[in-house]
């Protein structure tokens, strides 16, 4: 359980969680999943691509979802509390669903068809090795947010690029143009941990932000702009020296009969 103490925030603001020193961009990592079966082919449920091995079938069963990146599914809770002046918590509503690409969620990650019951639609299957519960018992109260097309799966299988990075976990919506969203004072952070970080010397941190119009904050796009240009003209100041010393062009002469 952490303290905080915040100035008030007045627009939506974003919860993140990150992640450092955790190589989602491994390319053994990357391929270890199976598209078809994510997309809620049954052929693919019931046998799984070799791609997913080592996590493509446990106790005989194939494994759904399968692969490294899905067993690998972050599965901390995070719960903000805001503490007001007689010192009681007061739980600030986090919103679960809207953290996804549309894409995602309505395209590329389907349910299992012909049942709307998902402990038969995954019947015969396993859970990947590292989870505690099924895939279908992700979000059982919500059937919009369960299985395949559960919000925090879709963002945890869209891998990132740079081994420390962060993914959006909750929504926490403004609630009228009078009041601030988190208004300023001293806020707890409680924490279910379930994610193992030490094994790979990684560390966790959570991350409150906003958004402009020009979206939210990124500097990475900015860094690789400024190191590729600063290397372009580097590269173009040594081209001109090396031109103007060592120009062997040839000076016009006459040449005798």
């Amino acid at each position: 359980m952490l303290y905080y103490v915040l100035f008030f925030l007045q627009s939506n603001v974003f919860m993140y969680y990150g992640l450092s020193n955790f190589y989602q961009n491994h390319r053994r990592y990357v391929k270890s999943r199976d598209d078809s079966q994510l997309n809620g082919d049954l052929a693919a449920l019931k046998e799984p691509s070799k791609e997913c091995e080592p996590y493509r079938t446990s106790d005989g069963l194939p494994i759904a979802p399968c692969g490294a990146i899905a067993n690998s599914l972050f599965n901390d809770t995070l719960e903000l509390y805001y503490v007001n002046s007689s010192a009681s918590k007061i739980e600030i509503p986090l919103v679960k669903k809207g953290i996804a690409w549309w894409t995602d969620k309505h395209v590329k990650f389907r349910n299992p068809n012909g049942n709307n019951n998902l402990t038969i639609a995954f019947q015969g299957t396993s859970k990947p090795v590292n989870w505690r519960k099924p895939v279908f018992e992700l979000d059982p109260s919500d059937p919009e947010n369960n299985g395949f097309i559960n919000e925090d799966f879709i963002v945890w299988m869209r891998t990132a690029a740079l081994p420390t990075f962060r993914k959006l976990y909750r929504i926490i919506q403004k609630k009228s143009s009078t009041t601030p969203t988190l208004p300023s004072g001293r806020y707890i952070l409680s924490i279910t941990y379930n994610y193992p970080v030490l094994s790979f010397d990684g560390r966790k941190r959570m991350i409150l932000s906003t958004i402009s119009w020009m979206g939210g904050k990124n500097p990475f796009l900015g860094i690789a702009y400024i190191t590729v240009g600063s290397i372009c003209f580097f590269l173009g100041v040594v081209l001109l020296i090396i031109h103007h010393k060592y120009d062997n062009r040839n000076t016009s002469a006459d040449i005798p009969n």
